[in-house]
Formats: C-alpha cells, structure tokens, sequence
C-alpha cells in the first residue's frame, strides 16, 4: 500500500474518460467518486467535498457527528435540498449535523455562559471561578463533586483548601437537588423500584412522571426514541434509552418463564396420578 497513490484520480481517467465511459453505460447517470478512509471522521470529510471542512467532532455514544465548514461553504456542504449530507450520512452510517463557524462558535459561547452560570448558581462561586472550572473542561456539578481531588488543584490558584470546598459544596447542592427531585416524583406517584433500574436517577423519574410514566410497565411500553424526547435534554443517548427500556421489561420474560415452570410442573404432577393399566 502507497499512501502517496491518489486512488480517485485512476478511477476518473485521462481528462475523465474512465468515468465518463461508466456514465454514458449508465445513460447519464451522476457518478461521485468517494476515497474510502478507515478513518471515519476523514471518509466524512471526503464524502462532503468539494466543500472545505474546517473541523469535525464526533460524539461516539450518539453516532454522531458535528461538521463545522467556513460560512460560505455551508450550500455547497449540504448540497441542493440536502442531497450531500444525507449521502455522506448513508456511505458513513453517521447522523451529521453540519454548522458555519459562526454558529459554531456562538453555539461554544452560549454553552460557556450556560455552564459559568450553573457553577455560579450551585456553588455559590463568583464568575472567576466559574470561568475557570469551564474553561478546564468542567459541564457539570457531578463531575465537581466526584472528581479526584488532584484534577482540582491541578486548575492555576486552586489549592487542595479551596478545591475541597468545592468538592463540598457541590456534593451539597446533588443532595438537597435529589432530595427536591425525590419529593417531586412522589407527588406524581412515579413507583419507587423505577430508580432501580440502571441509568434512571432522580431527574428522570420527574420527567417520566411528567409524562405519565409511573411504573416499569409504563417505561417497558414505550419505544426508544419516546424515552428519548421525554427525558431532559442532552442526558441520554438513544442507544442508553433502549436499555433502560429492556432492563424495564426484564420482568416480562421472568414472569412468563415462571409461568411456563408452573405450567410444566402441574403437567408432570398430573400425569403421575393417572392409575395404571394392569
């Protein structure tokens, strides 16, 4: 294998010959030739050209894909309604999202001043070290909490003093917030054994109850992607919904298996008293 090889330039030919021959067998039809890439972030990139890509970020658990390309190539990224994205998203099997740089980067301040004014809300910090926590990669108070201590005072002026009280602070916040979201499920009368069930916390069983979902049957009843509308935003993938919903469920098949078990068992009780022929 010789990476310095262009494989598409052959497959086009001299001044598109090679192309242009499969064409016409194929009385006209429109042919784009796409370098394939292990990569899957480059094929992505390759099968959006001619449009330049500025940079791309992918979110695995979603199998998703953000595409950031200058303002002036968004049209030709997209392709007329769409044609472009949406074959990229089937060569690649990858939801794409495409955006400008513009919208990207106001897309990044609006979160930073989303995520700045929750630390300042919840840990009754000044906008300093608000800033800082998100600037160091910091999204939510449970990562503050339950962090290691040393991802702390690794930010410049945290000392261990200051990022324990944090630490504290933080764990105090989850705790009287749970407390609310426990309060809250009850009154709309969201059973108690759905927090068993892993990926449920306290802040879905609210939003399940908002919705009417009050027990496991209820959950083991919808689809997929209705968990996914239902729970708050931006906290659950699809593939994570799903799975909350077969753990729901679980108790279906259980209850058949131990049905057909009695069946089977009153079958065989019942043939063992039948008299015998002499």
């Amino acid at each position: 294998h010789d990476s310095s090889i262009d494989p598409v330039g052959p497959c086009i030919g001299m001044r598109g010959s090679r192309v242009q021959a499969v064409v016409g067998e194929l009385q006209g039809e429109k042919i784009d030739i796409i370098q394939w890439s292990p990569d899957e972030a480059a094929f992505i990139v390759n099968a959006l050209a001619p449009a330049e890509v500025s940079k791309v970020v992918m979110d695995q658990d979603a199998h998703r894909i953000e595409v950031v390309v200058p303002d002036d190539q968004l049209s030709l990224a997209i392709g007329r309604r769409g044609q472009n994205v949406r074959l990229a998203s089937q060569l690649s099997g990858w939801d794409i999202d495409i955006f400008t740089e513009a919208e990207e980067s106001e897309r990044r301040n609006e979160e930073f001043r989303a995520r700045s004014a929750l630390f300042v809300e919840a840990l009754d910090v000044d906008d300093v070290i608000a800033h800082l926590l998100v600037t160091e990669g910091f999204s939510k108070v449970e990562e503050v909490a339950f962090v290691q201590i040393e991802d702390l005072t690794d930010i410049e002026g945290f000392d261990e003093d200051v990022a324990r009280e944090l630490q504290a602070r933080a764990q105090t916040y989850l705790e009287t917030r749970d407390a609310e979201f426990d309060a809250r499920r009850r009154e709309l009368g969201v059973e108690d054994d759905l927090i068993e069930i892993e990926g449920i916390t306290n802040e879905l069983m609210v939003a399940l109850g908002d919705a009417g979902v009050k027990s496991r049957d209820d959950l083991g009843d919808l689809a997929g992607d209705e968990l996914l509308e239902i729970a708050p935003q931006g906290t659950m993938t699809l593939d994570a919904a799903n799975q909350i919903i077969m753990a729901a469920r679980a108790h279906w098949f259980a209850d058949e298996d131990a049905a057909a078990g009695d069946g089977d068992a009153a079958s065989e009780e019942d043939g063992g008293d039948a008299p015998q022929a002499s």
